[in-house]
């Protein structure tokens, strides 16, 4: 990359008055927010327009979410694998308590 020399000042300057480690943090932090506020050039800005389908059984997305989850494998209770028809042992909800002496 090739800064003039006004912007390269510019950018140490703010290093230094951000109290960033390095002038990629600051450059980077420039970018996400060029990015963020939609500074971009035109020719970039492309558009979703025609690359989504909707069937046409369910026009009204009534089943998207069931679709939309079958597409992910379910987590099984407690991050442990069950196979069908087995039970999950669960820990106790009544905790023995010690009492204080005081």
């Amino acid at each position: 990359m090739t800064l003039e020399r006004e912007n390269l000042l510019w950018l140490r300057g703010q290093v230094r008055a951000a109290g960033r480690k390095s002038l990629s943090e600051v450059l980077d932090r420039l970018v996400a927010e060029a990015r963020a506020g939609g500074r971009v050039h035109e020719a970039t800005i492309r558009s979703v327009v025609g690359t989504v389908h909707i069937a046409d059984a369910d026009p009204d997305l009534a089943q998207a979410d069931a679709v939309v989850r079958s597409l992910f494998p379910r987590p099984s209770p407690l991050g442990r694998k069950v196979e069908a028809g087995s039970r999950v042992k669960r820990p106790s909800r009544h905790l023995k308590r010690r009492r204080h002496r005081g």
